[in-house]
Parts: structure tokens; sequence; C-alpha cells
């Protein structure tokens, strides 16, 4: 069923083949939303969007490379007509110190995470300032508003990102143009099982580590991605019509800590 809270709205969703991206290209159709969609896994790509039908379009896209930025967007205006929400999903966690992180893991993690975040950024500000308006929400972290362990290209990634939103959103703010960030914490995805995170992908054994994790937070539980792309709709549409810079947590109480 329609909601309509993204009635006649086009969003651009990056990194949407899995995870908290997939979540929200799913919530956004269901809210009336046409949708494009990148990711670098074409065949979860292409699954999703025969799934959700006509109103979906995947762009198999990398964020690292400028032109298949240039591209994606240049695709969904030309499909679609206009860009009305972008949000800038697409990125990786890695692991490492100062001393253990190489040199390829920390420039991965800062093309994806911060590069390819203000460059889809600044390629859709002028469909946005031709437009009237639009909305850019990016995908931060907890760990981008306080520390964390063995984590460190991520963390500075992150925090680079709170503080783009931030300086962005007053660039922006007299041309109707809103720019926010969702701060997601331990959210349980595809991707966990898929990178290891479990001794092995049994259901038992998941279900003990997301228990594990879950009970050092205080509302004592891993959040889902679903959870997150409900914040991330939240931000796109007019319910926060009047609030832009914000970084919104969605860390089980993590960050209150």
């Amino acid at each position: 069923m329609t909601h309509g809270r993204l009635q006649d709205k086009v969003a651009l969703i990056t990194g949407g083949t899995s995870g908290i991206g997939a979540a929200t290209v799913r919530l956004f159709v269901q809210e009336g939303a046409q949708v494009a969609f990148t990711g670098r896994r074409q065949a979860k790509g292409e699954a999703l969007a025969q799934e959700l039908g006509s109103n979906v379009h995947y762009l198999y896209t990398d964020h690292t490379q400028l032109a298949d930025c240039e591209r994606c967007v240049a695709e969904a205006v030309a499909r679609y007509g206009r860009i009305d929400i972008l949000f800038n999903n697409a990125g990786i966690v890695t692991k490492g110190t100062a001393e253990t992180t190489s040199l390829h893991t920390w420039q991965e993690t800062l093309d994806l995470n911060v590069t390819a975040v203000w460059q889809m950024s600044r390629l859709v500000l002028p469909h946005f300032r031709a437009q009237g308006g639009g909305v850019i929400i990016n995908n931060a972290s907890d760990w981008g508003l306080v520390g964390g362990q063995d984590a460190l290209a991520y963390c500075v990634s992150k925090g680079a990102v709170v503080q783009m939103t931030r300086s962005m959103a007053l660039d922006h703010a007299r041309e109707n143009i809103r720019i926010n960030a969702v701060c997601p914490g331990d959210t349980f995805v595809e991707r966990w099982v898929e990178k290891g995170y479990f001794e092995d992908s049994d259901p038992v054994t998941i279900k003990q580590g997301l228990a594990e994790t879950g009970a050092a937070l205080p509302m004592g539980r891993v959040g889902q991605a679903e959870e997150v792309a409900k914040a991330v709709l939240f931000l796109a549409c007019d319910d926060s019509s009047f609030i832009t810079g914000a970084l919104l947590p969605v860390d089980g109480g993590n960050t209150a800590a």
C-alpha cells in the first residue's frame, strides 16, 4: 500500500543493493517515490529492481570513479526528469589502528566514504537549485560522533561526513536544499555474515553473536536495516521540513552513554 509521503518524488540512493540501502529503496517505493539506486553488486541490483517493478531502476556504479558518479546522475535525470532526494549510503567498514591501517585501506575508505559523498552531492546540487529545492541525506555513523577502537580510517571518514553535512547544510539553507545525516550504530545487515563477522553462518551462531553485540548497547539489541530506513524517510519527507544540518543517531542509545 502506498502511504504517499514521497508521492511524485524521485530519489537516487547509492549503495542500494543490500542492507540499509536496499531497505530504504523498498520503503521509498512503498511511500510513492520513483527510485534509481546504485551499487557494484550487479546481480543483487538487478534482482531487487525486478522484484520492485517499474518505479525502480538499477544503475551499476563504482562511486570511487567520478565518471561513474556523473553517469548515474545523468541517467537518473534522463529517466525521471529530476532528482528530489539523494541518499548517500554507499560505503565500507574497515578495521585497523594508525599503525595497522595500510595506505591502500586508508585511501579506499576515504575514496568511498568521503570523496564519493562530496562528488554525488556536488553533482545533484545544480539540479536541486534549478528545480527550486531538494534533500540530501548522508549515511554517517555513531562512530562519526564518538571514537571507536580498531577502526581509524572508518571513524575518520564518518567524522568527515558529519562535518560535510553541517557545512553543506549551511551553504545551501537559503536555497530550499536540506542536508542531514543519519548516524547508525550496530545494525544487522547480511554483509555481517558475508564478511565473516560470525564464526559460521549457522542461524544459532548468528543469533548468539547478535545477542552478545546487542547486550553492550543501552537498548540491549542491535538495530535492523529497516529501522535506519525509517529515519532516512523522516529526513527525506516534508515531516522534517524545518530540519537541516542535523545528525540523527539511530544507535540504540549508544552515543547518549
